[in-house]
């Protein structure tokens, strides 16, 4: 089973494999959701009964998702998706499959956003990600590679996500509520940055820390 959420403007936001309903706490706890998603589920050959998507359903409400839909090509899937009131089509795998296909081809390695991200709002890279524009308290950024703020970083940031310890995250000004860089974590500082230049944050014996981020000239 694949789910997919997205954002209530219908934009691509990330794709879920679940090959396993009794893991569902574990596939969705490190997607720290705030908005409202709408969720796709994809079941190709997948006979899920209305017990199972009672249970996702129930998780899907505790994590802000305000609206499911069903894709399969097995009739007692679609039932059971009726049976709750659950939006659901019968189509044939290879359609299911090539819905699926569209999602993934709207995934980018790497992300540039323009513009402020509030409180609540995410964006997540399979890349690097680079934002211009100010990261508000709330706002979670997360990639695979690294982060770039051009502007202030005051919400919560996640480099490395795929465990690579070579990540890390810059920004103009920063002075986030938490920095995540593969498994190591670190809470923002208390005092607001004193400097004028970019700083950057970096794994170092197992610790993160913020240095200034100079940028050599090639000439």
């Amino acid at each position: 089973m694949e789910i997919v959420l997205k954002n209530t403007k219908s934009k691509y936001f990330e794709i879920f494999s679940l090959p396993d309903l009794d893991n569902i706490h574990e596939t969705f706890k490190k997607s720290s959701i705030k908005e409202p998603l709408d969720a796709e589920i994809f079941a190709v050959n997948e006979l899920i009964s209305s017990h199972q998507l009672s249970k996702l359903k129930n998780h899907f409400d505790k994590i802000n998702i305000c609206s499911m839909f069903i894709y399969s090509n097995n009739r007692e899937t679609i039932l059971s998706g009726k049976s709750l009131k659950i939006d659901s089509a019968f189509i044939k795998g290879q359609e299911i499959k090539n819905k699926l296909l569209i999602f993934n081809s709207k995934k980018k390695d790497d992300i540039l956003h323009k513009g402020t991200l509030r409180s609540g709002e995410r964006i997540s890279s399979n890349g690097d990600l680079c934002i211009i524009g100010d990261v508000n308290p709330g706002a979670i950024v997360s990639a695979k590679k690294n982060i770039y703020v051009w502007g202030k970083l005051l919400g919560i940031a996640f480099a490395g996500k795929s465990g690579n310890k070579n990540a890390s995250i810059a920004s103009l000004y920063l002075n986030p509520l938490q920095l995540r860089i593969a498994d190591v974590i670190a809470i923002g500082p208390k005092d607001k940055p004193k400097n004028c230049y970019p700083e950057i944050a970096v794994i170092d014996k197992q610790t993160i820390i913020i240095k200034p981020h100079l940028i050599e000239s090639k000439n």
